[in-house]
């Protein structure tokens, strides 16, 4: 028997589907069904522009940042290579540059290489 997702907005478990959707009858809410396949996925990790992101995948810095406990700044178009994806988070992921080790990045601040 396939699973049916608790309602997103009430928590019941009373929901059903109806074609593309499921419903709650308890609160009345409509989802696709698609859009809770894609909540039970994970969070996506996507770079600035919206490309998604993998584990080993490499990155470039699309600004100067500067970064905490070192002296030198990680210039724009700084390579990262082999990122790690950081668990249940979508916005940073970890990696490594040349100069600077150990590294905790924001995905918004990165485009795929």
């Amino acid at each position: 028997m396939s699973e049916i997702p608790a309602c997103p907005l009430c928590g019941m478990e009373h929901t059903y589907p109806d074609g593309a959707a499921y419903i709650c009858p308890d609160c009345g809410h409509e989802w696709p069904q698609q859009a809770a396949a894609e909540a039970a996925a994970g969070p996506r990790v996507r770079d600035c522009n919206g490309n998604p992101l993998a584990a080993g995948d490499s990155v470039v810095v699309i600004k100067d940042l500067k970064v905490k406990g070192s002296s030198i700044p990680l210039k724009q178009g700084t390579v990262i290579r082999n990122i790690r994806l950081v668990e249940d988070d979508a916005e940073h992921i970890e990696g490594h540059s040349e100069r600077i080790r150990d590294l905790v990045l924001k995905t918004c601040f990165l485009r795929k290489a």
